[in-house]
């Protein structure tokens, strides 16, 4: 064999492991690209999926948001409804007059008579509107006279020095008592369309 085979066959020969390693080189560059896609494809799912949690996370949050804030509101305005409704009955009350005032006064006051004893002296205090109605009244009541102004809107505080007892009587002590049992009944028939 000559030099000239030897080299021909040597070139040959690398030529193929050339050919081989540039073979065996694509493979695995395309096996990397390949890998490279899925693991792309992979963390674009991934990414779209906590992208798509945190759409659903954060519209839950404002649907949470708007549903506490309308049911704020709801009672902001039921609170306001109800305090106009005590205002209202408030306004009533003061502006009772006549025989349904006295009557009332002297309901009040045959209620307060059990926790004094016949021989002390009763102070009562009322509405300064009321003076001339309760002392009217109170002349029905040995030992008890008006004792001077309440803010209140009618009715009477009762007292004794003597065993110091104070009996509160007022209109406004009788429409927190009723206000305060009744609250949940009025609300509810107030709005049972809710």
């Amino acid at each position: 064999m000559s030099l000239e085979t030897v080299v021909d066959d040597i070139e040959d020969e690398a030529r193929a492991r050339a050919e081989e390693i540039r073979e065996a080189g694509e493979e695995r560059a395309a096996e990397i690209v390949a890998e490279a896609e899925e693991e792309a494809d992979r963390i674009v799912e991934e990414r779209e999926q906590q992208v798509e949690r945190q759409i659903d996370q954060e519209r839950e949050q404002t649907l949470s948001a708007a549903k506490l804030e309308a049911k704020q509101q709801r009672l902001e305005a039921r609170r306001d409804v109800l305090a106009d409704v005590r205002d209202r009955t408030e306004a009533a009350i003061a502006d009772l007059e006549g025989e349904e005032r006295e009557e009332l006064t002297r309901s009040l006051l045959d209620a307060a008579a059990p926790e004094f004893d016949d021989d002390e002296s009763v102070a009562v205090h009322g509405r300064a509107d009321d003076e001339e109605l309760l002392t009217e009244v109170l002349a029905d009541y040995e030992g008890w006279s008006f004792a001077g102004e309440r803010d209140c809107l009618g009715g009477v505080v009762v007292e004794s020095e003597t065993s110091r007892v104070r009996v509160n009587n007022t209109f406004d002590s009788v429409l927190e008592a009723v206000w305060e049992d009744n609250l949940k009944e009025l609300s509810d028939r107030l709005f049972e369309d809710e």
